[in-house]
């Protein structure tokens, strides 16, 4: 018996397995648009075709300065809903349930606009951005995002709080003052009213970092305290990865360098998480899940190298799974 591939069930959704895309940007699109392209459908497409049972579309702007680059994808319009739907559809037909990442990128974002955030300091190489002193168009621009998402067939819906992004800039003390209350504030708000919008069958997953890997910033303990208040507001799951708000980490990266912050979240905060970086062999994801340091596995690069492998981690850990009937003859 294997646990990663064991079904998963968030509220009324049930995942057939435990292997998540990891939202990873395709910079793609037209730079005026923000509007899903074939390129979209055919690399999303793919990982529902290799078996993944969460397929997660990249950080996609709820309105146009959250983008992180112009060539981003959006989901402020109905012409980008118009544009996902087929996307969508051709996830679910082979088997996989299909995940959005809602996305502001606060200061970090990189385009003609000027971009947002809790401090007028400019991430390094970035604009300088203006103080962000009102919310309440960033409470509502995620909440119209997620409408729209539900709108064009996502099942699950993930709220970017990591890698320096608006979010995290809150919450973290290198970009704003206050207690861990104040400023845990903002993301915990627009967990709950995505929540309170689209209605209680909806899976809501929060990406957050689990530590800024410098002195004085963010840590994993934070992170225990957000994730609570997280999961009482609403969120399902916590995608913990980390770093991302200075150019000044020293970030230990090696196989499985985040897992033990998912670990951390899921004991101490009585909350499912999520696990991402460097996870690239089958045991080693195996492993994660039934030692309960998390209870999704999500791959980046690795899915990039092989859409198929979900399909060869099957075979690797001796468990039956339905090959797509176009591809029965290779299996």
């Amino acid at each position: 018996m294997s646990l990663l591939f064991s079904p998963l069930t968030l509220r009324s959704v049930t995942l057939p397995n435990r292997i998540a895309v990891s939202p990873m940007c395709q910079y793609s699109v037209d730079e005026e648009d923000g509007v899903p392209t074939d390129w979209h459908l055919v690399h999303l497409g793919s990982r529902a075709v290799g078996g993944a049972g969460l397929v997660m579309a990249e950080a996609t702007a709820v309105e146009p300065r959250g983008r992180i680059s112009p060539q981003d994808t959006g989901i402020w319009n109905d012409e980008q809903v118009r544009a996902w739907k087929p996307i969508t559809k051709f996830i679910k037909e082979h088997g996989s349930v299909p995940a959005i990442q809602l996305a502001h990128a606060g200061r970090k974002a990189i385009g003609d606009w000027v971009p947002v955030a809790p401090t007028t300091e400019p991430f390094p190489g970035g604009n300088q951005p203006e103080k962000l002193t009102n919310t309440t168009e960033i409470v509502k621009a995620f909440v119209d995002g997620a409408l729209r998402a539900v709108e064009a067939g996502f099942e699950v819906l993930e709220v970017h709080a990591a890698h320096g992004y608006l979010l995290h800039e809150f919450y973290s003390p290198l970009t704003n003052e206050g207690s861990i209350e104040e400023r845990i504030a903002l993301p915990v708000e627009v967990t709950a009213a995505v929540r309170a919008a689209v209605g209680p069958d909806v899976p809501v997953i929060v990406r957050i970092s689990g530590t800024d890997w410098v002195d004085d910033g963010w840590t994993v303990d934070d992170s225990v305290v957000l994730a609570q208040a997280l999961k009482t507001a609403g969120a399902d799951l916590i995608d913990v990865s980390s770093g991302g708000n200075t150019a000044q980490a020293d970030i230990p990266i090696g196989p499985g360098y985040q897992v033990p912050l998912a670990e951390a979240v899921r004991r101490k905060a009585d909350v499912p998480t999520g696990a991402v970086g460097l996870i690239t062999e089958a045991a080693q994801a195996e492993k994660i899940v039934t030692d309960g340091s998390a209870d999704l596995v999500l791959l980046a690069r690795e899915l990039l190298r092989d859409p198929y492998w979900p399909l060869h981690a099957a075979q690797q850990l001796g468990v039956e799974v339905r090959a797509p009937k176009q591809y029965a003859r290779a299996f």
